[in-house]
């Protein structure tokens, strides 16, 4: 046998014996890892009750997932839904991953921009980054009203991609996969 990979499965043996005597650090990892991945990259449409929120736009990591498009949405609920934004196209990934974000603004509400602050009814829910995290150039959405059958979203982190861009824009009532209630 070469010595290279006796040497690999030494390492690999070393490592299956410190996981086995560690175990109860790896398997809640292991477990959220299988969840989120099964739940959050597979399946655009869970069908676990469960949604994993793995990225710093909202503070919770972990939400009740009631599925169907709700009918009677009020500001300030969670919502689950698919990405169909502009930025599909530079970034195809977002269209296969569900969304859970904060409702801002309903049908009816006025948006404006001033610079790069947006404000929802005079309200102001954020400021527009210059560019993402790649340095691709970000635009606000346009001023205007939110028309029947879409809804403004916003996540509570000043980096979450969200309805202040115009390359993320207003949801669509077909894109909306459910509401989640936050846990943790």
């Amino acid at each position: 046998m070469p010595r290279w990979l006796s040497s690999a499965q030494e390492q690999l043996s070393e490592t299956g014996r410190h996981m086995r005597a560690r175990w109860y650090l790896y398997l809640p990892v292991l477990a959220i890892w299988g969840l989120a991945y099964t739940r959050v990259f597979i399946d655009p449409t869970p069908r676990i009750p469960l949604v994993v929120n793995w990225t710093p736009s909202l503070p919770y990591k972990v939400a009740w997932y009631s599925a169907g498009p709700p009918a009677d949405l009020k500001r300030g609920e969670f919502v689950l839904f698919r990405f169909e934004g502009r930025a599909v196209v530079d970034y195809p990934g977002l269209a296969q991953q569900p969304f859970f974000k904060i409702v801002r603004g309903l049908p009816g509400d006025r948006i404006a921009v001033e610079g790069r602050r947006v404000f929802v009814n005079g309200e102001l829910v954020g400021v527009a980054k210059p560019q993402t995290f790649d340095h691709r150039p970000l635009a606000p959405i346009a001023a205007g009203v939110i028309p029947p059958g879409h809804i403004f979203v916003q996540g509570s982190s000043p980096d979450s991609f969200d309805s202040r861009y115009a390359e993320s824009g207003l949801v669509r009532q077909a894109q909306l996969l459910g509401r989640v209630t936050p846990l943790l």
